[in-house]
């Protein structure tokens, strides 16, 4: 179980850690390509995961999610088909903070050498901004 707190303390996101209100949905196109980014920035830092928390506020305030298990199933589902290579997350935890429900998307690092594409585009993080990533 990956530990919350640890990841709340972050002030800022990073190319590993992003930070999503989504209170009750969010677009699964969206999701992918966060995916993306964050899996091939977790392999370019050298890590094995990044985070994705729902029910966070960009200035780290928790605002908790309400996005049910069959949304959750559904974006899994989403990411195995429109990944490439087909990737999945590693795990989706379901995390009660201050009274409120934050889910945090625990997404593998990108095969060392092989980036992962979101609907054949490849994405990248500067910082806390989402692009395209550099593959030269």
């Amino acid at each position: 179980m990956t530990n919350i707190a640890e990841l709340l303390k972050a002030k800022t996101e990073t190319e590993v850690l992003e930070f999503k209100e989504a209170k009750f949905n969010y677009d699964t196109d969206k999701l992918g390509r966060y995916f993306s980014a964050l899996s091939n920035e977790a392999n370019l830092n050298g890590g094995d995961r990044a985070y994705l928390l729902f029910g966070v506020k960009n200035d780290n305030t928790i605002v908790g999610t309400s996005i049910a298990d069959k949304e959750i199933n559904n974006f899994k589902h989403e990411v195995s088909l429109h990944t490439s290579p087909t990737l999945s997350f590693v795990d989706v935890e379901r995390h009660e903070v201050d009274g409120k429900s934050v889910l945090c998307f625990v997404i593998p690092a990108a095969p060392r050498g092989m980036p992962i594409a979101w609907k054949d585009h490849y994405y990248g993080r500067e910082g806390e901004s989402l692009g395209g990533l550099d593959l030269s």
